[in-house]
């Protein structure tokens, strides 16, 4: 009899973090926070969400602003150490608009005991990845 790894796939959890995403399922999507979880938005201008309320209060802003909303995750790697580096396309339709909103970007993630503690998004998929090498590399 095998038994199943304690350690759950980190990849797979942000891809399914991505499905509950694009369904509009915060409550799922909230479940890979943990409580005093930091989301880093400034590399969109937008500031630092500090703690699972104030990332949900944003998310819900940002998802009613769109007719239609898709991620769509492209390249996941589990570095090691709590780290993982995903790069992902945005693509919507904000409300009362005929255009879309396409956007590729990454996030660096930092995870313990199966959450993630802080989440830091990068407009440059390249300078994501060098980020989360170096900071796996830090904590190795």
């Amino acid at each position: 009899m095998t038994e199943e790894s304690a350690t759950p796939d980190l990849a797979e959890l942000l891809r399914r973090g991505a499905e509950a995403l694009s369904r509009r399922e915060v409550d799922e999507f909230m479940t890979q926070f943990a409580p005093h979880a930091v989301w880093d938005l400034n590399a969109w201008g937008i500031g630092t969400f500090t703690g699972v309320d104030a990332i949900r209060a944003f998310l819900e802003d940002r998802l009613a602003s769109y007719e239609e909303y898709l991620v769509e995750v492209e390249e996941v790697l589990d570095l090691g150490h709590g780290v993982v580096f995903v790069a992902y396309r945005e693509d919507g339709r904000p409300v009362d608009s005929d255009g879309r909103v396409e956007r590729r970007q990454a996030q660096v993630t930092v995870w313990a005991t199966g959450v993630i503690e802080r989440s830091t998004v990068h407009s440059d998929v390249d300078e994501a990845r060098a980020a989360a090498e170096h900071l796996a590399a830090e904590r190795g």
